[in-house]
């Protein structure tokens, strides 16, 4: 009973979260966005109040009433000054690194003050559970600060911006979107925490992880030696043919015309590699996800003998190229390969 009530208020209070701080690309705190507590420290210091308070009250004695009441007041200022470190502070997203599946992507952040007082010990990062939405406690928030990864704390000037990147595990291929961000500080006293989530609207391009595999009998072509492109070039002589006209004139077989043949023109050729085809049945001894896996190995192979190449796969053909941008087409194929249309645009 205790579990199903515990799981309504988390479910209700996502919820609400979720409408107080919507995703978006860049955050401004303010009083909206923020949340602010007394910590463990800030309770022992309250419990130390009432004590001294019911001494004073006891003993009749105003030097303690003056002490007690002084130190209620730094607590009140204390507040204000927590509030203020996190007030104002601009958050954007700039752009996540691709990464392959079970390594980490590095997400970058822009960090930006827009008040006069600057923001001091700052701690960000993102809760060290995958399932900190479904997990996540209200009452464990406000009680003590969760395990976070990839935890960095930065200090900010009046005024000043600062780029940061957090590096985080991603799991499975696909697009990958990170939890809501923490930002938490506990300046200046430590007698309370300000923290905020934020969810910025980022995510990554994952990647399957590489897989070992015999090369694919077939991916090489025809030809072990390549084809010689007509036409192209000046390599090797590849044969004579009639006159076009435009053809260059030193080409121009004039030997044969001075034996009174027609006008001709010599042919050269270059000679040029077969493009390989990385194709789906090529690995029909292994599963969906290993058979990805294999393709994404010889992507990343024939990419670095700077081989052309095209992919074939159910529902996607990639024509023969070469380059950076050949390879990082051929693996956003394989990344997105079979999820739906929420997956593909997330």
């Amino acid at each position: 009973m205790t579990s199903t009530w515990s799981e309504v208020v988390s479910q209700r209070w996502m919820r609400w979260l979720d409408r107080r701080i919507p995703r978006a690309r860049s955050v401004t705190l303010s009083q909206r966005q923020i949340f602010i507590f007394p910590s463990r420290t800030g309770f022992f210091f309250a419990l130390c109040l009432l004590v001294m308070l019911i001494a004073a009250i006891n003993y009749q004695n105003n030097m303690s009433y003056a002490l007690t009441f002084l130190l209620a007041n730094l607590f009140v200022v204390a507040v204000l000054h927590t509030y203020a470190n996190l007030s104002g502070l601009t958050i954007t997203a700039v752009r996540a690194g691709d990464a392959f599946a079970g390594q980490r992507s590095g997400f970058h952040l822009r960090f930006s003050s827009s008040n006069k007082r600057g923001h001091h010990a700052l701690l960000v990062g993102w809760p060290e559970a995958p399932e900190m939405r479904r997990r996540r406690r209200l009452f464990t928030d406000l009680l003590s600060s969760p395990a976070m990864v990839a935890v960095e704390e930065i200090d900010m000037e009046p005024g000043a911006s600062r780029d940061l990147v957090l590096h985080i595990p991603v799991g499975r291929r696909g697009w990958y979107r990170p939890e809501r961000l923490r930002i938490e500080s506990s300046y200046p006293l430590g007698l309370l925490r300000c923290w905020t989530w934020v969810d910025l609207d980022q995510c990554a391009l994952v990647y399957p992880a590489p897989l070992v595999a015999a090369e694919p009998e077939g991916a090489a072509g025809d030809s072990p030696d390549g084809r010689w492109l007509s036409g192209k070039g000046d390599d090797e002589f590849y044969g004579i043919r009639d006159y076009r006209a435009g053809d260059n004139p030193r080409r121009v077989y004039w030997k044969g015309l001075a034996r009174g043949q027609t006008l001709q023109t010599k042919d050269y050729a270059s000679a040029v590699a077969d493009a390989r085809w990385l194709e789906w049945d090529q690995f029909s001894g292994l599963d969906r996800e290993r058979r990805l896996s294999a393709l994404c190995h010889w992507v990343l192979d024939y990419h670095r003998r700077e081989f052309e190449f095209g992919l074939r796969i159910p529902g996607v053909e990639i024509a023969p190229s070469a380059g950076d941008r050949q390879r990082d087409e051929a693996l956003r194929a394989l990344a997105l390969f079979g999820l739906n249309d929420a997956e593909h645009t997330a």
